[in-house]
């Protein structure tokens, strides 16, 4: 017999032995009779056995436990009668290819046979289980149903077994098409983590994509798109070049539906109305959702093309000393003059870039042209100016931002003292440590920095007084109401207080009303931009504005009085 007999009695000595088990559990001999369990096992096998002995003896109702080797990883079912007085029978059986032929079994039953994915009945269970950590998290998940358009005509022209080929080769893609940050992986029946994305196929040409904790409704229109851009490029079968595009619908927990069969019919009804509108898209089962997903693809695709055809521009803004009238400097701001002259302002496109990571590229285009069109400045003989240039916080944080900041001014031939860069308090103390080292790196070259919209962030007096900075920009927020609000007045004296102790210099942004101004002037505070002196204007303009010396105009007309002096040069 396969299986191995063993007969102890109540303290656990082998009485007798019979059969030999096919995977060896013990291989008892003539020696080993007599002997106790303790004797002739390991204590991680004695022990159990053991305890079934001696329950067994005082219920009289059959033992039993599972052993697993660690030596070739067999399986084992032990099962003890009593056999006598005071004796218990153990039989043991290797139940391995039993267990393996379960798992199997239990794998084919969760799993698609061609594509090993996750299959309709693994999908919905693990998404019932993300509902319920969803509901308890408070987050939001998605569902992409996807349908490949016209799969029907390359079985009936090719054949079946090219459709089989070119479902596992979509299965490639699909994988890819994820989220480059999602761990996603192809889920066995074992427990898993209600935060891994699925990806399954359901039957035919149909696969469902399940997103967990999404940030926003608009991840998984990324993740839709990429998917339509992955599947675009052609795919070989044999000889034959294949071209294949998709539908995709997406319903959102829990705005499109709070279970499972709610969630996939609107997914599925999404998808039906991508194929309606001709195939190769996605669509959102709200409709509000649709047109504003479309709507944010449809400027993101033009803001990745506007780079490659020049359509950006910068304009300038004036900052000018108060007490002198003289110019301070200029803010360079980008703007975006699509084809159809349609002028766009930062506010409206800059979020996107930064989104994308197409603020890397846009930040170096602005620092470029603002240092060329300088260097054309002076070689024209006007009076050297410094600009200023905002800088996004994750242009900041990219390793190589003082090396890109050193070429662009070594190709410009820009002196470094006539460039300054503007960085939010935020940029500036998220990784305050990287920050200083990268700060003292850009003064070393010679370039000045200023803090935006100081104030509005979280700033450490303890770093504050670390960092190599030139200036301080009181925000607009406690610009605007200055002139009746007794608390910005507060807020603006002490910002300017605080500068001068750090022997910073002071600009407000944002004047627009001359009481503001005169205001600024009395807490002396050293600089001011805004509508009231000029808004941002183009350089031909910017010449016209300084060779007129509009800003002595402006301050005059704001009732403040400045001591004009006389130079051989436009005062630039």
């Amino acid at each position: 017999m396969n299986d191995l007999v063993l007969q102890f009695d109540k303290d656990g000595t082998l009485l007798e032995f019979r059969g030999r088990p096919e995977n060896k559990f013990f291989v008892p001999s003539d020696e080993s009779l007599g002997k106790n369990i303790y004797d002739i096992m390991p204590s991680d096998i004695g022990n159990p056995i053991m305890i079934c002995i001696e329950k067994a003896l005082q219920t009289g109702d059959p033992q039993s436990f599972e052993y697993q080797s660690l030596v070739g990883d067999q399986h084992y079912e032990l099962r003890f009668i009593v056999s006598g007085e005071d004796k218990v029978s153990a039989i043991v059986s290797n139940t391995s290819a039993y267990k393996q032929a379960a798992e199997e079994a239990k794998y084919l039953a969760y799993h698609d046979t061609l594509t090993d994915l996750p299959n309709r009945y693994m999908f919905n269970g693990r998404l019932e289980q993300a509902i319920a950590y969803a509901e308890r998290k408070k987050q939001l998940l998605a569902i992409l149903f996807i349908d490949l358009d016209n799969f029907k005509q390359i079985n009936d022209t090719m054949g079946h077994k090219a459709g089989d080929y070119l479902l596992k080769s979509i299965t490639d893609r699909l994988m890819i098409g994820m989220r480059k940050t999602d761990a996603i992986s192809r889920l066995s029946t074992g427990a898993a983590e209600y935060s891994e994305d699925v990806v399954a196929r359901l039957g035919g040409d149909e696969f469902t994509i399940m997103l967990t904790d999404i940030k926003n409704i608009h991840d998984p229109a990324k993740v839709a798109q990429r998917i339509l851009n992955v599947l675009s490029e052609p795919f070989i079968i044999g000889t034959q070049e294949l071209f294949i595009t998709a539908s995709v619908g997406i319903a959102v927990y829990p705005l499109d539906g709070k279970d499972i069969h709610t969630l996939l019919i609107n997914a599925d009804v999404a998808m039906y109305q991508a194929k309606k509108s001709g195939g190769n898209n996605f669509q959102y089962y709200s409709e509000s959702m649709n047109k504003f997903a479309i709507e944010r693809f449809t400027i993101e695709n033009k803001l990745r093309k506007a780079l490659d055809r020049n359509e950006f521009m910068l304009f300038y803004q004036p900052q000018i000393d108060i007490s002198t009238g003289k110019m301070m400097g200029v803010e360079a701001l980008i703007r975006w003059l699509q084809p159809d002259l349609i002028l766009v302002k930062p506010g409206e496109f800059i979020p996107l870039a930064e989104q994308t990571g197409l603020i890397i590229p846009i930040g170096e285009w602005v620092l470029r042209a603002a240092c060329e069109e300088n260097m054309v400045w002076q070689k024209a003989g006007l009076q050297p100016l410094r600009t200023t240039v905002n800088v996004s916080s994750i242009q900041f944080r990219q390793n190589n931002f003082v090396e890109s900041i050193s070429r662009i001014l070594s190709d410009t031939g820009l002196n470094p003292k006539y460039l300054q860069l503007e960085l939010t308090e935020s940029a500036v103390m998220g990784d305050a440590k990287d920050a200083i080292e990268k700060l003292h790196s850009l003064q070393a070259i010679g370039i000045q920095i200023a803090i935006d919209d100081f104030g509005t962030g979280y700033s450490s007096m303890n770093y504050l007084k670390r960092l190599p900075l030139s200036t301080l920009k009181i925000d607009y927020s406690f610009v605007k109401d200055l002139a009746t609000s007794a608390v910005d007045q507060a807020i603006v004296n002490a910002i300017v207080t605080l500068a001068h102790n750090f022997n910073l210099k002071v600009i407000a942004e944002g004047v627009e009303k001359k009481e503001q101004l005169a205001f600024l002037r009395e807490c002396g505070c050293e600089g001011a931009q805004g509508f009231l002196i000029c808004p941002p204007v183009n350089s031909v303009i910017l010449n016209n504005f300084i060779k007129k010396e509009q800003s002595l105009a402006v301050l005059s007309n704001c009732g403040i009085r400045v001591q004009q002096t006389k130079s051989k040069k436009t005062a630039y």
